[in-house]
């Protein structure tokens, strides 16, 4: 809503306009000079007298009489002589009050004579110094809009270097922290500055301050840019949003010159909420010893400045997000300038239902949707994926013609953010289907003959855009924040299964399994380096996380010798858990071929006849066990 006061104008628009004018002044100023003394090199004035002797020696070509001067022109000769940059002499004669002169010229000849009234004092001064400033500053103003709209500054020579905050007021935004879902921990911290805002006086008896800023931390996609919104609807605030690459930019100083005007516009409308997203493009470390940025560390320097000069109570506050934390200068994060941090986490199972039930509010749903069993299968996703899980589903039932979306669509739009959508033109051979059933029914046997393991949700040997032939979809029963080295010795297995099955039926092996052995060999490789699960270096850490809200680098924290002492290690655990899995199948060998020969047939089928014809011929092993004893 608007607040009823602009932004104040400061005096630098004033000061910059007037040296502007007195620049196009001076510039003027010069140019008449200069044309000045190319006309008096070019004019000479000579006596009344001369002029006559030249009348009668008939030397004069033109005569144009003003109200006080002659200008007369002389005459050449031989006209050949003049070059193409060569002019007739040119002498201006003082007026004298002489009643035969008109006679006298019309007497000399071929002379050329005309009266001119001089022009008007106002006149010449229009033309001389007026039009040429207001034309100096025109092109200089179009020049240096130019200029400012490359660098990101506005239009016109005044906004060079000022801020380019967007000013949103509620009804702009229209969010409030009913429209965030997910991450109630995280509306719990921030709550506290909409109530101070609402409510400064409860604070201020007891001692308290508003804190200065607080730093929305997390993976992309969980909505730290919607709960800075979501704090200025619910505080009924302006909010002000920014990226931090809106302050860098290639000369020094502009940046830091943003930073003041915009602390200036949000001290002017208090209370108000500024965000700047990405904030790390501004505030990394000052500590770079391959050298620094003069621009963006003056920028983080003026910044500093200002949260520090700022008063609290005046209600701005001051909301930052960022991927990467680590990277943060410390003076940015200690308290009095980003009072808080805010984690804002991937949501849990019951944090991805409410966000689905956020999203599906405008979605026409059918009866048998089930927003839990959804919600189960989108373990790992933020808050952006699950929306675009909902819109896929509603584009699906469109597609084929319902009114309302399915449970069935939810489902295929999971499968087409995890693998893609179905590729229709990509034909397989006979032999090379073959082999990708058998690799998917590898996995899901290893999966349903393990205790620690996740049930099969759906096997296919249908290929996806994102490169996959096929896939097993394993769907969890419950959300878990721990595993044991059990469950991953057994997902290690089951993720080996693939090219054990390959070797088992087919003695060969193919190159289906890239993505089974990266996952595997990552998964071992952070039990020996990270958890503390191997015999051989006990509880010792030797990698750490980089980056663990974006790609999860690991970064190597012992010595060369250690490290290949480490890969050993792993590859013992890879070749234990491959050996099981051969031996799994070799002992289920006739299910193995039998579920492949279905799949075959098929091409694509759900976990529950997957089971059906385990339990069927594990009951039919058991009958022939007692027919045997009998």
């Amino acid at each position: 809503m608007p607040t009823g006061k602009e932004p104040k104008g400061n005096g630098n628009d004033t000061k910059t306009l007037m040296s502007f004018i007195i620049m196009a002044v001076i510039f003027t100023s010069v140019i008449n000079i200069f044309m000045s003394a190319v006309t008096s090199r070019q004019t000479q004035e000579i006596s009344y007298t001369q002029f006559l002797q030249m009348l009668d020696d008939k030397k004069v070509a033109t005569v144009e009489r003003q109200s006080d001067r002659l200008i007369v022109t002389e005459k050449v000769d031989d006209e050949s002589q003049v070059g193409l940059y060569q002019k007739h002499n040119t002498y201006i004669v003082g007026a004298v009050d002489d009643p035969e002169l008109t006679d006298r010229i019309i007497e000399s000849g071929a002379v050329q004579f005309s009266n001119v009234e001089n022009n008007s004092v106002i006149y010449e001064f229009m033309v001389s110094w007026v039009l040429p400033s207001i034309l100096i500053y025109i092109v200089v103003t179009l020049l240096m809009r130019s200029v400012a709209k490359k660098m990101g500054g506005g239009g016109g020579p005044m906004s060079f270097g000022k801020n380019t905050a967007k000013i949103y007021a509620q009804k702009e935004t229209g969010v409030t922290f009913a429209d965030v879902a997910g991450q109630e921990e995280a509306k719990e911290s921030l709550n506290e500055i909409v109530d101070f805002l609402h409510q400064p006086e409860k604070y201020n008896a007891i001692g308290a301050k508003l804190p200065k800023g607080a730093l929305l931390v997390g993976p992309p996609g969980t909505g730290k840019t919607l709960l800075a919104k979501a704090v200025a609807g619910e505080a009924n605030v302006p909010f002000y949003s920014l990226s931090g690459s809106d302050f860098v930019e290639m000369f020094v100083g502009v940046g830091a010159s943003r930073v003041r005007d915009l602390f200036k516009q949000a001290v002017a409308n208090a209370p108000c909420i500024v965000f700047i997203d990405e904030i790390d493009a501004i505030g990394k470390s000052r500590d770079n010893q391959m050298g620094g940025n003069d621009e963006r560390e003056q920028t983080l320097n003026q910044l500093l400045s200002e949260m520090d000069g700022f008063d609290s109570s005046k209600g701005v506050v001051i909301l930052g997000a960022t991927n990467r934390p680590e990277v943060l200068d410390k003076a940015l994060l200690r308290p009095g300038r980003f009072d808080r941090r805010v984690i804002v986490e991937k949501p849990d199972l019951k944090g991805r239902e409410d966000i689905l039930k956020v999203h599906v509010k405008d979605v026409k749903l059918g009866d048998d949707v089930d927003l839990n069993a959804i919600a189960l299968g989108t373990s790992g996703c933020a808050g952006a994926d699950i929306a675009n899980i909902v819109n896929e589903a509603a584009l699906r039932a469109v597609r084929l013609g319902r009114d309302k979306v399915n449970q069935s669509d939810f489902m295929e739009a999971i499968e087409v953010i995890i693998a893609g959508k179905e590729k229709k033109d990509r034909i397989l051979t006979e032999k090379e289907k073959k082999i990708v059933a058998y690799h998917e029914v590898g996995h899901a046997l290893a999966t349903a003959l393990q205790k620690n393991t996740m049930p099969v949700q759906k096997i296919t040997i249908v290929p996806r855009t994102m490169g996959s032939l096929g896939y097993t979809m394993q769907m969890p029963e419950e959300e878990k924040y721990l595993m044991s080295k059990e469950e991953m010795i057994e997902q290690i297995t089951t993720l080996l299964a693939g090219r054990a099955a390959e070797e088992v039926i087919f003695n060969t092996v193919t190159t289906g399994a890239s993505n089974d052995i990266e996952r595997a060999t990552a998964m071992a490789r952070a039990m020996v380096a990270q958890y503390g699960m191997s015999d051989r270096f006990d509880m010792m850490g030797l990698e750490s996380i980089q980056n663990k809200y974006l790609d999860g680098r690991n970064v190597r924290n012992c010595a060369e010798v250690t490290s290949a002492e480490v890969d050993s290690e792993v590859l013992k655990i890879i070749t234990d858990c491959h050996k099981n899995a051969i031996d799994i199948l070799k002992k289920n060998e006739g299910v193995l071929h039998k579920i492949a020969a279905f799949l075959i047939e098929k091409e694509t089928i759900t976990g529950k006849e997957f089971m059906e014809i385990l339990e069927s011929e594990n009951s039919n092993d058991e009958k022939e066990k007692v027919n045997i004893e009998f």
